[in-house]
């Protein structure tokens, strides 16, 4: 169990301490304009790996793979804690991400591996909430040891934490063989690398100041991303062992269940990032002190997920659970239409909460409905391609705020004041992200089978390669 949470934890923590520490970073080592790339060099390693390492756990197991990603995450939180320029950073977080893209997704997979199928979803509910505690440490803990030691911390504490876990993987974690399979596909490797690191790379270039979606930094970079994931879906559909499955998408709720990951980060992604941002340019907060402001927001979350999660194990049913929390996310995401320099702390705390409340459901619910749809042998990579599309809606989410952020910022500052203009413009983004986010998603729910969870214990080897006709 620790090593399913512990794994968990430092690929979610690194999410969001390092955040807090980016000011200290380049006030030493400079290099102001190359900010946005230390948080973008990880963020494109850790999404491109994740389906591949999901991928490859189902055919080698899930331990070596684990143990793998997270010697690859501690030897790059050594060198970015050692880093000595801008540049040395970004490459050594690059290497950072690359063994981050294995923590989350067999974290989730490890859940089906290791527990039986009534306690799956109280697991679940358990991940859902050390992902939301982690958003809750991340900035304090980035905020503080930044203050009171050094922002090479924000690096260096994943050490310790890192060593415990590979000591559990090692001698405590059961090894199951996965099922093996034909040399693995190293084109559709390389090609759906090549397209996510392109689509990554424009958006993140999007959310740059001055930079629309027609300039060529932006719209070069995705164009050749959607090319080269034509070739790709040719690469897999004539692949012996394809990185991802195309196949599992003929299953109704596997699709859906994707699409609405995908939108639902849309409204996690609009709360974390633009509510700190909103207490710091509106209010003049610190960093810190803006992390613990939306405590309300995260401790709902914890709260959501774990109350999903017993439902679920329950209940043995997640369809309805997942179907009620998209209109908790409207309702949150709509009241801060209504948001404002002076809007009331417990107003506000009762929004966040909302939110909260809506987003935690979809940290442990769609797991659980996603995994539940796939044969065995397909677990992690369904665990993988749900975090996957998680992270690339929030990618889309933060280039299409963007520009509507800076226009209103603009517009309203000079005749009411940067305060009121930030504030206007959270007011602007929070409701436009959630409430779109939330509606495609309860779409997407509403129309989920009516199935249960997964009862029974692992399939037979043979019976793997037999796909969907298993279901």
């Amino acid at each position: 169990m620790f090593a399913v949470l512990g794994g968990m934890f430092l690929a979610m923590l690194d999410q969001t301490i390092v955040g807090t520490a980016l000011p200290a970073i380049t006030a030493e080592m400079g290099g102001s304009g190359l900010y946005t790339w230390v948080v973008t060099a990880y963020l494109l390693t850790s999404t491109v790996t994740v389906p591949l390492y999901g991928r490859l756990s189902d055919a080698y197991g899930r331990k070596p793979l684990l143990l793998i990603g997270v010697v690859l995450f501690l030897l790059g939180s050594i060198l970015s804690g050692a880093a000595q320029s801008m540049e040395q950073l970004i490459a050594f977080r690059g290497v950072q991400g690359l063994g981050a893209g294995a923590l989350l997704p067999l974290s989730l997979a490890l859940v089906m591996d290791l527990f039986p199928p009534e306690r799956s979803g109280r697991v679940q509910g358990a991940l859902g909430g050390v992902m939301a505690l982690s958003y809750i440490a991340g900035p304090f803990l980035g905020g503080l040891l930044t203050d009171h030691a050094s922002w090479r911390w924000a690096f260096y504490v994943n050490v310790p934490i890192g060593a415990v876990l590979v000591a559990i993987i090692v001698w405590r974690l059961p090894y199951r063989p996965g099922h093996g399979g034909a040399r693995p596909d190293y084109l559709g490797i390389a090609v759906f690398s090549a397209a996510i690191s392109a689509l990554l790379v424009g958006l993140t270039e999007k959310g740059i100041d001055g930079h629309t979606w027609t300039s060529g930094p932006v719209a070069g970079p995705i164009g050749a991303s959607l090319a080269l994931l034509a070739v790709f879906v040719l690469v897999e559909r004539r692949a012996a062992e394809p990185i991802v499955p195309l196949h599992l998408f003929a299953n109704r709720t596997y699709s859906l269940v994707n699409v609405a990951s995908f939108f639902t980060a849309f409204c996690m992604y609009a709360g974390v990032v633009f509510l700190p941002r909103y207490f710091q340019e509106a209010h003049g907060l610190s960093a810190t002190s803006s992390g613990l402001h939306i405590y309300p927001l995260m401790l709902a979350m914890v709260v959501g997920s774990a109350v999903t999660g017993a439902l679920i194990s329950r209940t043995r049913r997640y369809k309805p659970w997942l179907v009620i929390a998209p209109f908790f996310l409207v309702a949150g995401s709509a009241l801060c239409a209504n948001l404002a320099v002076g809007t009331p702390t417990p107003m506000l705390v009762a929004w966040m909460a909302l939110i909260g409340l809506g987003m935690g459901p979809m940290l442990s619910g769609l797991t659980v409905a996603v995994q539940s749809s796939v044969p065995y042998g397909y677990i992690g990579t369904a665990s993988a391609n749900l975090t996957f599309f998680r992270q690339i809606g929030g990618s889309v989410a933060l280039a299409l705020a963007g520009t509507a952020y800076t226009s209103v910022v603009t517009r309203e500052a000079p005749a009411h004041g940067l305060p009121a203009a930030h504030a206007a413009a959270t007011a602007t983004v929070m409701p436009w992200l959630g409430v779109v986010g939330a509606v495609v998603a309860l779409l997407a729910l509403a129309l989920l089978p009516r199935g249960g969870v997964r009862t029974g214990g692992p399939e037979p080897r043979q019976d793997v390669s037999r796909g969907l006709s298993t279901v």
